[in-house]
């Protein structure tokens, strides 16, 4: 059985990171992006997904993460290779509500998605929802009659959108951004924005206008065209910085994806060590502030 780790240990974990942060930040690190699975037929993958993942990624694993690298909270993303299933997720809410909060998926073109959402959110505790519409036709469902009804009930019940998308959907997220100016939504990943193109940015840059909408900078490693520490990504992430400021910036691991590229302690240290620009006040933000203001726990 899992020990589960002490206030305590967390404290002791994040040890080494105090000359970074400074001693006695009245703050702390909280991941907004994790995801996780387990090969077993009590979790059933989705029909759709034809190669599920060979190796688990546990609540108990990513716990060991986080009091190794002084992360106090995470908020769990329902991962796409259980589709609608979010029972893995609810299963780990329910045996470790004091590290985690859930972001679930419900089925974007079933009339019934909202009805769904608030089951998810008032019987199992989910805070959210997250969509991921393509970037080609299969996507052009976040145009459609659908959405509206789901983002309005996100709405009423106080939880967050969160959206996943590549930079060519920024418009239309804009256009139910409009529709819903006081619902809170994330962009996930800085839209994916190829570095290469920098007047695409400008999709994603646009939404700053919309004082609920807050940004992930994640997937520094995956859009970078260099190593560690991915000046070429940073030099997007400032851009971000520059227009919606760190208080509406998060960072973020996708743990366990992270591990194929730069691994869990290199995706906080990018952040935490890397980014010249953000002052320490600023990391408070990005590294858990901003999180909290989405998504708060207790005592925050």
């Amino acid at each position: 059985m899992y020990s589960q780790p002490t206030r305590r240990g967390f404290v002791a974990g994040a040890a080494g990171m105090s000359a970074a942060l400074g001693a006695g930040k009245a703050w702390r690190i909280v991941d907004p992006h994790v995801h996780i699975w387990k090969n077993d037929p009590k979790y059933p993958w989705a029909k759709e997904t034809a190669n599920p993942p060979q190796t688990d990624a546990t609540p108990e694993m990513l716990l060991d993460l986080m009091k190794a690298h002084g992360v106090a909270k995470t908020v769990l993303i329902q991962v796409i290779y259980y589709r609608w299933d979010n029972s893995y997720v609810a299963d780990a809410l329910k045996q470790y509500p004091q590290y985690f909060q859930g972001v679930a998926r419900v089925n974007p073109e079933d009339p019934a998605a909202p009805d769904h959402l608030v089951r998810l959110v008032r019987e199992q505790g989910f805070r959210g929802v997250r969509i991921s519409p393509a970037g080609d036709a299969r996507g052009d469902w976040i145009r459609g009659p659908l959405m509206p009804p789901l983002w309005r009930r996100c709405q009423e019940l106080k939880v967050p959108m969160t959206v996943l998308a590549p930079i060519g959907r920024m418009p239309d997220t804009g256009r139910l951004v409009e529709k819903f100016p006081d619902l809170t939504v994330v962009i996930d990943h800085m839209a994916d924005c190829p570095l290469d193109q920098t007047e695409e940015l400008k999709k994603l840059l646009a939404l700053s206008r919309y004082p609920k909408v807050f940004v992930k900078i994640s997937h520094t490693w995956s859009l970078s065209r260099q190593e560690y520490p991915y000046r070429d990504s940073q030099e997007q992430v400032k851009r971000l910085y520059d227009v919606f400021g760190p208080r509406r910036l998060m960072w973020g691991t996708d743990w366990p994806m992270v591990e194929k590229h730069c691994g869990y302690a290199k995706a906080l240290a990018v952040v935490r060590d890397e980014m010249k620009f953000l002052s320490e006040d600023d990391k408070s933000w990005v590294l858990g502030r901003t999180v909290e203001r989405v998504w708060p726990f207790a005592g925050s």
